[in-house]
């Protein structure tokens, strides 16, 4: 059995240093934000989708297309709506007339990064029809297979607070997301910093005269991954990403724990987050770093503790607390 193949060490430095430029060209246009903005580079490198969960006008959407610009990337957003089919998010066969025979008129996920905004306002019919797409990366229609560009993911968005005419998403779809984000509120300064802004001459649908560049390519991204699949984890740190899962699921808060998918996902993101760290091999603190964003939205609360006011982070941090950690 051959080893893991390492991407050469100029080209991980320069990808590293590409996607670490980021966050300041992000910055020009988003103020705060930058755990989320790192997480949307974490899924990117492990080539996971996003649930992105916060209140209207925190500029998620701002958010997605920047991120977009920064990265050379195309993005789209879809608008989901109760009577939103899902031919209108994959695409369909539309009969053309002149040449008496049916084209494929692509859907808006033929794109790079895809804002499915408040994902739980459509039917699941049309959730599924989503996600399957997120799990096969292709679309399929009359037998044909149509792949998705590459790179490509999925940045869902749901409302925290208005749950009346949704549709929420059960917990075997929401697995399917490598990561779910808390998008805040910004801070009075931060506030402050977004209203001056605006009265500069702000103007968020034109990200160019604001000064966002791509900082970062395609290629970047796949030296990057390339990259990641070579950092090493030890038996140890193995270990305790399992025990840290089957934790949850012994935790008497929950009726509902992280799944082994959820402790693939969790290797994954602690690699990527230990390669943008610049180490090659993953520690227990990266784990811990990235363990509340990738196994909260995989675990259920019973119903007397959630309405007691228990929060899965907290049980989550009990559970960080309580692990024995490898040294």
């Amino acid at each position: 059995m051959t080893g893991p193949v390492i991407a050469p060490a100029g080209a991980q430095t320069d990808a590293r240093a590409a996607l670490h430029r980021l966050r300041a060209e992000v910055a020009k246009a988003v103020v705060g934000q930058d755990a989320v903005v790192t997480g949307l580079v974490l899924a990117l490198l492990c080539r996971g989708h996003v649930l992105l969960e916060g209140v209207p006008g925190v500029a998620k959407t701002l958010l997605i297309r920047t991120v977009a610009t920064a990265l050379d990337l195309e993005s789209k957003r879809v608008q989901f709506t109760p009577d939103l089919m899902p031919g209108d998010v994959t695409g369909s066969l539309i009969f053309d007339p002149h040449t008496a025979a049916f084209t494929f008129r692509e859907g808006p996920v033929f794109t790079n990064l895809l804002l499915a905004d408040e994902i739980n306002r459509t039917p699941p019919k049309t959730q599924s029809a989503l996600l399957e797409v997120m799990e096969e990366r292709q679309v399929s229609v009359e037998g044909e297979r149509r792949p998705l560009p590459e790179p490509f993911i999925v940045a869902a968005t749901q409302n925290p607070i208005e749950y009346e005419g949704t549709y929420p998403l059960p917990e075997a779809q929401l697995d399917r997301f490598l990561l779910k984000l808390t998008v805040p509120l910004p801070s009075r300064d931060e506030e402050l910093g977004v209203l001056r802004a605006h009265h500069a001459g702000f103007d968020p649908r034109d990200l160019r005269a604001v000064g966002v560049r791509p900082v970062a390519t395609a290629a970047d991204l796949a030296a990057a991954r390339k990259a990641v699949r070579g950092v090493l984890v030890a038996e140890p740190v193995l270990g305790y990403m399992v025990d840290l899962c089957r934790a949850t699921r012994v935790a008497p808060a929950l009726e509902l724990g992280a799944s082994p998918r959820g402790a693939t996902a969790l290797l994954a993101t602690a690699k990527a987050w230990s390669w943008l760290a610049g180490r090659d091999h993953v520690t227990p603190d990266d784990v811990k770093a990235v363990a509340r964003p990738t196994l909260r939205h995989r675990l259920r609360l019973r119903p007397e503790v959630e309405l007691e006011g228990v929060t899965v982070d907290a049980v989550l941090d009990a559970v960080l607390a309580t692990v024995p950690t490898p040294r």
